[in-house]
């Protein structure tokens, strides 16, 4: 489950707590300056302080906002106060309103996916025992012991992509990968949709394959279905939404994207899916929790 606002403190533990009782796993935050409220580490501990069950993350941390050894250190604070509840979403950055209004530089992907590539070092030397040094192109540390260390070992690192740089990547040092459009244009556009659609979403799988060889059997797959909705005529509302996004009715009911139906539609495209394409990490926003709550009782843990 994806939230990212609440009016009050008050307000943001009981949305915790009631994705919590829903059954839902996981409260993830985005990690974005423009159009959000809250900043996620903050209110991923506080979420995490007010449940008992809920895991928290981010979907995804920007590497460009933070230095890899704080927010290493950070999440392993949450994991330990939290008893073993945190994950650690991370990705290269794309949002570039973000980095015009902070004025970072907005490096090209390439660039970002190395630094991102660099941080990944850092973080897992920061979680394993002992002091660990590294030298970089982006990144040097010294003889640098990070404490504490996650309760978990190890402590899930979800990456999250949509292009086969980033996504190769993922593959060799990923424990979740979330499968995303490919956002390298710097910002939201229609024709992303497109990107999304079955074909694509296969394609992206194999990349995340070259990547990680033998040991793809232990990595989850995951997708945030943005165009998500509980209806009795789930192709209306598809070929009602699908040619704005460039795409064909048939293909956004495909898509890695969207998710309409039924309930038992739902649930029966989300086990299609999770044979056919191994994802079995599914991610809403809070708008539709309610409604989901059926889908949750029914595929949880199975």
């Amino acid at each position: 489950m994806q939230v990212s606002d609440a009016p009050t403190a008050l307000a943001w533990r009981e949305s915790a707590r009631h994705i919590e009782a829903l059954g839902y796993s996981t409260l993830f935050m985005p990690d974005h300056f423009i159009d959000t409220r809250l900043a996620p580490m903050v209110a991923l501990a506080i979420a995490a302080e007010a449940t008992t069950t809920l895991r928290v993350g981010a979907l995804v941390f920007d590497n460009d906002y933070k230095h890899p050894a704080i927010l290493a250190k950070e999440m392993a604070t949450i994991d330990l106060l939290s008893e073993g509840r945190a994950e650690l979403g991370i990705g290269a950055g794309w949002m570039k309103v973000d980095y015009d209004a902070l004025g970072l530089v907005y490096d090209s992907p390439g660039v970002r996916i190395a630094r991102l590539e660099e941080a990944l070092a850092v973080i897992k030397g920061c979680w394993a025992d002992g002091p660990f040094s590294f030298s970089g192109t982006h990144y040097t540390i010294t003889d640098y012991d990070s404490i504490p260390k996650p309760l978990q070992q190890p402590l899930p690192i979800l990456i999250g992509g949509g292009g086969r740089k980033v996504l190769t990547l993922a593959g060799r040092e990923g424990d979740i990968i979330g499968i995303n459009p490919n956002l390298r244009a710097g910002e939201l556009s229609s024709d992303q949709a497109a990107d999304t659609v079955a074909e694509q979403t296969e394609r992206k799988i194999g990349w995340i394959k070259e990547g990680a060889g033998d040991r793809f059997d232990d990595i989850e797959l995951q997708i945030r279905y943005f165009f998500a909705a509980v209806t009795d005529d789930r192709r209306a509302l598809a070929e009602a939404a699908a040619p704005a996004f460039g795409i064909t009715a048939d293909e956004a009911l495909g898509s890695g994207v969207a998710l309409l139906g039924t309930i038992d539609e739902i649930c029966d495209t989300l086990v299609e899916r999770r044979e056919r394409w191994g994802v079995s990490y599914i991610v809403i926003g809070d708008d539709i929790a309610d409604a989901f709550a059926p889908v949750v009782a029914r595929l949880a843990g199975s």
